[in-house]
């Protein structure tokens, strides 16, 4: 549904002077021909199968030419794909539709594009949008699937595929869901003149499966990383990854095996997997770069180091992740390299390799450490900061409860 706003000279439109509203738009103040006083401000999201031309004269535009234009490919090159379905769309017009200015912003995005007439013709800006971030808070209850409650409570999808890879690892929510299962979100969103243009992240949640609450909360480190931990700090995160590629096969598994270019016998103290030339390779754990370069057989070669006792090698990349090197700090599936067939390699495939203690490990069967709980001072801090998120997520569960019974 689109939204108008007429503004009158020297008066307000809801509470808004109209050289306020037109600087909202991202646009210069206007000088409004005599006569003609009355600026409509009128917004939509552009539907599917919609032109921007056709999404202007519909919210109230009357030049056709301009119209007409605004399809163009050449209005549409410089906009970059933001007029595409869903976007906001927010026209100004005289009350006879000339228009005043447009401006076009991406859901998910904070870049506004400006649209104004100029000698008959219609020029294209761009300016980055300032967002209001709001604290949303959502809860349901299971009766089906998981999705199913939450599109009930209305949660967007990015929100509840979040919700359920953070608590992935607690509950397996193809078998182990109950019918009365319960939960809560906190959530951001993030709103451009009141209209929300994408959500954040979730600030703490809570879920009670078969009567046992399990809860997340994002705590901020010292330095600046971000992490899921439940009300006592242990962490929703795995120590490691047990794959270091996001879709892939092995190819070549832990054992001894004919060497595919020299032809003899050695021992394969990694694993291979097979992947297209350029996919992504990820970290399987936080950690700090320890050799970034190129190394005999194993071509580009990138070793992490995990605390004292562990590391892990990615060989035969065929280049590094930008600004990687010795002594950086990675996360946890951060891009490192990418795939390739440098070194001793017949094909594109990933050479990964765990150690312990510099001693060799099968990555496929060994027993990955967890990622450590939070202690000492750092878990003192969590709870401060956690307090007032697990008050409202206990009194949404009471209530909820209370409802039910």
């Amino acid at each position: 549904m689109a939204a108008a706003i007429a503004v009158v000279p020297g008066q307000t439109g809801q509470n808004t002077p109209k050289e306020t509203v037109l600087e909202h738009l991202g646009t210069p103040k206007v000088t409004i021909p005599h006569g003609d006083e009355r600026p409509f401000i009128r917004e939509s999201r552009i539907r599917p199968g919609e032109s921007l031309g056709a999404a202007l004269r519909r919210l109230g535009l009357t030049d056709v030419a301009l119209a007409s234009q605004a399809s163009s490919q050449g209005i549409i090159k410089q906009l970059a794909g933001a007029s595409s379905p869903g976007s906001l769309l927010t026209v100004a017009t005289t009350a006879t539709g000339h228009l005043h200015s447009a401006s076009i912003t991406r859901q998910g995005s904070e870049l506004s594009y400006i649209i104004e007439p100029h000698d008959g013709e219609l020029r294209v800006s761009s300016k980055t949008v300032q967002l209001e971030s709001r604290v949303h808070m959502q809860g349901g209850v299971v009766q089906s699937s998981l999705f199913a409650a939450m599109d009930a409570a209305g949660l967007p999808d990015s929100v509840a595929e979040d919700l359920s890879r953070i608590f992935g690892d607690d509950i397996d929510f193809h078998t182990e869901l109950r019918r009365g299962d319960r939960f809560s979100v906190i959530y951001e969103v993030y709103y451009h003149r009141g209209h929300a243009v994408r959500t954040g992240k979730i600030l703490a949640a809570e879920f009670v499966n078969r009567g046992t609450r399990h809860s997340a909360f994002l705590f901020r480190h010292p330095n600046g990383t971000e992490d899921y931990y439940n009300q006592n700090g242990k962490s929703h995160k795995e120590g490691f990854l047990r794959s270091p590629l996001e879709f892939s096969r092995v190819s070549s598994g832990f054992s001894m095996r004919q060497h595919p270019i020299f032809g003899n016998w050695r021992e394969h103290k990694g694993v291979d997997y097979a992947a297209p030339h350029g996919t992504a390779v990820r970290a399987t754990s936080d950690g700090i770069v320890d050799f970034v370069g190129k190394q005999s057989g194993y071509g580009n070669f990138v070793v992490l180091r995990h605390g004292e006792t562990y590391t892990t090698a990615y060989g035969h990349l065929s280049n590094f992740a930008k600004g990687l090197q010795i002594g950086s700090r990675v996360r946890q599936g951060e891009t490192i390299g990418y795939v390739g067939s440098t070194g001793w390699a017949t094909g594109p495939h990933l050479h990964y390799e765990f150690r312990m203690n510099n001693v060799h490990q099968n990555p496929l069967t060994v027993r990955l450490p967890d990622a450590q709980p939070l202690s000492g001072n750092t878990l003192l801090n969590f709870r401060q900061q956690i307090a007032h998120l697990s008050t409202r997520l206990t009194q949404a569960q009471e209530s909820r409860m209370a409802y039910i019974d």
